[in-house]
């Protein structure tokens, strides 16, 4: 999928103003800018309601926290601020991008106290993944696991992330899924670079255990719950890169792809048997429970 076009003249919020997209300014000593020193939030609108707004509001707090930022809003300003946004966007489903950097400063790596965040939100028309990636599902390749050691805050130091995506892309594959090797030798299954990942054993859903490798995507809590509806086993354990490769399916989420079905691992197909390259029904049952959940779900 290739990114849409900026639109100089979308709506943008800066800092308490909305204004047009290409008038939006920020200074270069922001320490988002300097250092990366940020957070960052997407926000799934359907019908122009928020998707999950509460949870993507918990996570939103407890990174700012743990990056000692002081949290600018009450979640009932974030949501007017994101709705006035959405109104003024065309799309009917969209993504909020909101990010909030610790301020402006002298340069110096040490964290200034009293500075005031900077606050940018803007909105695009969602990237969804096309009818032929549903009914077909996706390509992804492999690769060693090479960011750092507090992937489970959602920064904007996305440059591991980014370096990650990029072997993906310079392969034709919609993502980069990551192994890191443990003091065994063993490598384990982390996440994608834009992606959580999970894989199905004998029916059942099973994804990485919550740690500082792996960024807990709010569809964590939503396929556990979608799991329970439909009658789908659920189990957080390590995932070694045999069983990732050994699975009868293979499955993507992000707030975008939603969930999306692996059919091609590093050019051999995924699966066993009639269904080996093909969506399974696990991959089914979960799609049609999220598409429910869309619809009594959002704000």
């Amino acid at each position: 999928m290739h990114p849409a076009p900026i639109q100089p003249q979308s709506l943008c919020f800066l800092n308490g103003e909305f204004l047009p997209l290409g008038e939006a300014r920020v200074p270069v000593m922001d320490r988002g800018f300097l250092f990366g020193d940020g957070v960052y939030e997407l926000l799934p609108v359907y019908g122009r309601r928020f998707f999950r707004f509460e949870d993507h509001m918990a996570r939103l707090e407890r990174n700012l926290g743990k990056l000692r930022i002081v949290n600018p809003f009450s979640r009932e300003q974030w949501l007017a601020h994101a709705r006035r946004l959405a109104a003024a966007q065309e799309a009917e489903d969209q993504s909020v991008y909101l990010q909030v950097t610790r301020g402006v400063a002298p340069r110096d790596h040490a964290m200034p106290d009293g500075l005031t965040p900077t606050v940018f939100m803007m909105s695009s028309p969602l990237r969804a993944p096309t009818a032929e990636q549903r009914h077909q599902g996706v390509a992804c390749v492999t690769a060693r696991d090479f960011r750092w050691e507090r992937c489970d805050l959602k920064t904007t130091s996305l440059l591991g992330n980014v370096l990650a995506r990029q072997i993906s892309a310079d392969h034709g594959a919609s993502e980069t899924i990551l192994l890191r090797e443990a003091a065994s030798g063993i490598s384990y299954l982390t996440e994608g670079s834009a992606s959580n990942v999970w894989i199905v054993h004998e029916g059942a859903l099973l994804g990485p255990p919550r740690s500082e490798h792996v960024l807990e995507g709010v569809r964590y809590e939503l396929l556990r719950e979608l799991c329970e509806e439909v009658g789908i086993a659920y189990n957080l354990r390590p995932i070694p890169e045999a069983d990732l490769r050994a699975a009868d399916e293979v499955l993507l989420s992000s707030a975008a792809r939603e969930v999306l079905a692996v059919t091609r691992l590093d050019g051999e197909l995924v699966g066993h048997g009639a269904l080996r390259g093909k969506p399974g029904p696990v991959y089914g049952r979960l799609y049609e429970a999220y598409q429910r959940a869309k619809a009594l779900q959002s704000v």
